[in-house]
C-alpha cells in the first residue's frame, strides 16, 4: 500500500481560457509516464460539457457543482477522496470555476493545513486567456464590466505559474505584446507559452509543476466586487434533445447551435465569457465518445470545434454550457431562439429536457487562510 500523499494540481484561468483541454493533455501526458491521475472538475450548474467530455476520453473523473471549490471544499474533499478508493491515483488534476478566485487562501492552503498527510497540493497554474487577457491588461472596452475584470487580474495575480495559452492563435507581434503588458503588471511571476490544443510548452508546463510551491503570501481580495463580478455572469446548462427525418452530422449541428446562439447573444451586446455545446448520440446507453465539441470564447469569435467527431445521428443529445454577461432569463431567451433557429435550419425538431440558469451567489469559502 502506497502511504505517499496524493499530489494535487490545480489549474485555474477565466471562463473560456482553455483549462479543459489543457488538463486532458497533461492527464495523458502523466498517464503515459505510468502515472495514475483523477480529475476533478467544478461549475455553478449541473450537466457540465468538460465532465461528460473527460469521461467520454476515458479519465477518471468526480465533479463538484452547486458552487466553486473554496464553498465546496468538503465536497471537493470528498470527490478527491471517492477517487482514491479503488486504484489510488498519484495524481489529482483538478479545474476550479472560471470566474472564482482566492483559490490559494480557500482551497490549496487549508487542504494542506487540514488534510497535508493525505494530500500534497502542488504549484498553481492560471492560464491567461488571449481573447479577453489582451482587452483587459491594455485597459480596452472589454464587454464585461470592471468587477469582472477585478477577477480576472486576481486569477493572474495570485498563480504560481502564469501561463499564456492558445499561442498558435496569436502571431509574434500580438504574443510579444501580451508578455510584455504581463510582465509589466505581474513582474515577478514565472510566465510560460504554450497552446493546449498542439501541444507546444508542455514539457516545459510539466516540469514547472513538478517543483515544489514557494511560500506564498495570500493576496487582498474585495469580496464585494468579487461577487458583483461574479454576479454579472448569467449561467445557463442545458440538455436539449433533437430528431431529424435524415442523420445529421454531429460536427455540423455542434457548430450550427454555437453560432446561431452567437447571432442571438450579439444582437443584445451581451458579452460571451464562454459557450460550449456537445452534441452526441441521444441512445441511453451511448458513452459520448462519438460526441463533438463547438466553442465560442468571446462574442466577435468564431465556433471552433475543440473535439472532432465523424458521427452521425438522426436523435441527437445536446448539452449547451453557457456563460454570458446578461441576466439568466435574458439568457435563457436567446439560447432557446438560437437552438430553435439551428434546428429549423437543420430539419429537426428540438426538446429541451433539461434547463438550469442562475447567475452565481457571494462566494462565501468554508476556510480562508489568514493574510
Amino acid at each position: 500500500m502506497n502511504d505517499n500523499p496524493v499530489r494535487f494540481l490545480m489549474i485555474g484561468g477565466f471562463l473560456g481560457a482553455g483549462k479543459t483541454t489543457t488538463i486532458a493533455r497533461l492527464a495523458q501526458h502523466y498517464i503515459d509516464d505510468g502515472l495514475r491521475v483523477g480529475l476533478v472538475t467544478n461549475d455553478q450548474a449541473y450537466d457540465l460539457v468538460d465532465t461528460l467530455s473527460l469521461r467520454s476520453q476515458g479519465f477518471d473523473v468526480g465533479e463538484v457543482p452547486g458552487a466553486c471549490f473554496c464553498c465546496k471544499f468538503d465536497d471537493l474533499i470528498s470527490t478527491v477522496q471517492s477517487l482514491c478508493t479503488e486504484d489510488r491515483p498519484d495524481l489529482i488534476i483538478a479545474e476550479p470555476v472560471g470566474s472564482c478566485t482566492d483559490l490559494v487562501a480557500t482551497v490549496l492552503e487549508p487542504m494542506q493545513a487540514i488534510y497535508g498527510e493525505a494530500f500534497e497540493p502542488g504549484r498553481y497554474a492560471v492560464l491567461l486567456k488571449p481573447e479577453h487577457g489582451l482587452k483587459i491588461l491594455r485597459k480596452d472596452a472589454i464587454g464585461f464590466s470592471e468587477q469582472a475584470a477585478y477577477i480576472f487580474r486576481k486569477q493572474l495575480e495570485e498563480a504560481d505559474l502564469l501561463v499564456i495559452n492558445k499561442i498558435d492563435k496569436l502571431d509574434d507581434e500580438t504574443l510579444n505584446e501580451l508578455s510584455s503588458l504581463v510582465e509589466a503588471e505581474f513582474p515577478n511571476k514565472s510566465c510560460l507559452r504554450i497552446s493546449s490544443k498542439i501541444g507546444t510548452g508542455f514539457e516545459n508546463l510539466m516540469d514547472q509543476l513538478s517543483q515544489a510551491p514557494e511560500k506564498r503570501s495570500f493576496m487582498d481580495v474585495d469580496y464585494d466586487v468579487y461577487a458583483e463580478g461574479e454576479a454579472e455572469l448569467g449561467w445557463l446548462n442545458a440538455t436539449v434533445h433533437w430528431e431529424s427525418a435524415q442523420p445529421l452530422a454531429f460536427n455540423q449541428v455542434a457548430v450550427t447551435v454555437v453560432a446561431d446562439i452567437q447571432r442571438q447573444l450579439a444582437k443584445a451586446d451581451a458579452e460571451v465569457a464562454h459557450l460550449k455545446v456537445m452534441a452526441g448520440d441521444a441512445k441511453p446507453a451511448s458513452d459520448g465518445s462519438n460526441a463533438a465539441i463547438a466553442n465560442l470564447v468571446s462574442t466577435s469569435g468564431l465556433a471552433e470545434l475543440s473535439i472532432d467527431s465523424a458521427a452521425t445521428s438522426r436523435q441527437i443529445k445536446l448539452t449547451v454550457n453557457a456563460r454570458v454577461a446578461t441576466g439568466p432569463d435574458a439568457l435563457e431567451s436567446m439560447v432557446s431562439e438560437g437552438i430553435g433557429q439551428a434546428s429549423a435550419s437543420l430539419g429537426a425538431t428540438s426538446v429541451v429536457a433539461k434547463m438550469q440558469k442562475l447567475s452565481p451567489g457571494r462566494p462565501v469559502p468554508t476556510h480562508r487562510m489568514p493574510s
